[in-house]
């Protein structure tokens, strides 16, 4: 009860993060060394950007691996990260030793059980809801902490502790430890909640969409106050009508004008485009208006939101030539961003490039759900590494299989990144956009060559 005590209490504290290279991870460590704790970590491998920014903060691990004589009776507390597993000698000796163990939601929750939580969740959009609330917030000079999943700009990290009042959080669906079953958006019990939409994922984990569907029944379930959702999604409408213990609030799509490839609602010009932007937009709203910001003063701050990192974000931009790139993997969030370009631009040619990288995507048993999902495209290209598949230690896929799953019979699809790479900017032309999709980036694909 003593550790509980002072996490809630904010008392210095030694704190070792096992996995500190991953996203979230080492922005917690950062955030946690801002707030004058003792912070060390280690992983077996970082990568940028994580590694120039734990070295920034000083937190670099000296030596990548994991080393048991790190794990002492001085430190109060072990965040363990998704990254490591549960034969991790760090781990077992922090056991032996009996630490206290948390998963990064885990520490956030017993760190923010004071303030007011808000957690957005949902199988999309849930980093874009969480940047447009953050994004409104600053330019308020409205103090809150928060957890997101992108870099966004005007931040500094993704991650914010301190004694604000009110706190943000992305809700991912995902588990929480590799000791920790849960996924991380049942941990945070929040005041307000948001679903911005059920769309079948992680098949890793949830073999079943019922199994996935229930994951969302039992956040639902944890929001104490009011829960915010989209009644264009069928599956929430019918998850809706269930018992819930909180006020419902709905949201659709905004009336919207596209004049000139600019979107505007109200009369107020908009940066970002797409019925899904738009949808999360709205979410992004009534969670304002929930803590005290009108309408008109939330749209007049939005004006000038760009988007976070990779969510459709604008890499280069010609007169009449333009290539985006988004974080776009599952068949929704296809779907969703192929039509969003489609839709600004229409009469120009679009070009869509997506790089199957995640276990589900690249799972034989999943790759059906992708039927239809690049229709909308005009010339539909699909990347993956056969690499990637050796390390998920999934099933050799053939481009036929691609290509049958997909629908798509014009379907052109690469294993070579450097090929990917030439075909792209041979392709390029005059009265156009391109489009990579990927929660990876291509195998270190250099997209100068492209621009």
């Amino acid at each position: 009860m003593k550790i509980i005590s002072n996490l809630e209490k904010n008392i210095k504290m030694n704190i070792h993060l096992i996995a500190i290279g991953g996203s979230a991870m080492h922005n917690l460590a950062i955030a946690l060394k801002k707030k004058n704790f003792n912070v060390t970590g280690s992983d077996d491998a970082i990568f940028e950007p994580s590694k120039s920014r734990l070295k920034k903060y000083d937190l670099l691990p000296i030596e990548n691996g994991w080393f048991e004589h790190k794990i002492t009776e001085q430190i109060d507390a072990i965040i363990l990260g998704m990254h490591a597993r549960e034969d991790n000698p760090e781990l077992i000796k922090a056991q032996k030793l009996n630490i206290p163990i948390y998963s990064y939601p885990e520490y956030i929750y017993k760190q923010s059980q004071t303030k007011k939580r808000i957690v957005i969740g949902g199988s999309h959009g849930k980093t874009s809801i969480t940047a447009m609330i953050l994004h409104v917030l600053k330019n308020l000079n409205i103090d809150c902490d928060y957890l997101v999943g992108a870099q966004l700009e005007g931040f500094d990290t993704m991650v914010k502790l301190s004694n604000a009042p009110l706190i943000i959080l992305e809700g991912d669906e995902y588990l929480s430890s590799p000791i920790d079953r849960r996924p991380k958006f049942h941990i945070y019990k929040p005041h307000i909640g948001v679903i911005s939409g059920i769309a079948w994922d992680h098949i890793n984990v949830f073999p079943t969409f019922e199994n996935y569907i229930e994951q969302f029944r039992i956040f639902k379930n944890t929001v104490s106050e009011q829960l915010i959702y989209c009644n264009e999604d069928q599956e929430l409408n019918k998850l809706m009508l269930e018992k819930t213990k909180c006020e419902i609030i709905d949201y659709g799509t905004p009336k919207h004008k596209i004049i000139n490839g600019i979107t505007s609602i109200n009369d107020y010009d908009l940066k970002i485009f797409g019925i899904h932007n738009l949808q999360n937009l709205n979410a992004a709203m009534l969670v304002c208006m929930q803590i005290g910001i009108d309408k008109k003063t939330f749209l007049n701050e939005i004006k000038s939101f760009k988007g976070a990192t990779n969510r459709l974000e604008l890499i280069s931009n010609e007169k009449d030539f333009s290539i985006y790139k988004d974080f776009a993997h599952s068949p929704s969030k296809l779907k969703a961003t192929t039509l969003a370009l489609k839709k600004q631009f229409p009469v120009r040619k679009l070009i869509a490039c997506m790089e199957l990288h995640t276990f589900s995507s690249l799972n034989k048993s999943f790759l059906k759900e992708y039927e239809n999902s690049m229709n909308i495209v005009d010339i539909a290209i699909i990347y993956y590494n056969t690499e990637t598949l050796k390390q998920k230690k999934l099933r050799d896929i053939t481009k036929d299989e691609i290509k049958n799953a997909f629908k798509k019979t014009d379907l052109v699809v690469f294993t070579n990144s450097n090929k990917l790479e030439k075909h792209l900017k041979s392709i390029k032309s005059n009265n156009q956009n391109i489009l990579l999709m990927s929660s990876g980036n291509f195998n270190g694909m250099d997209l100068n060559k492209i621009i």
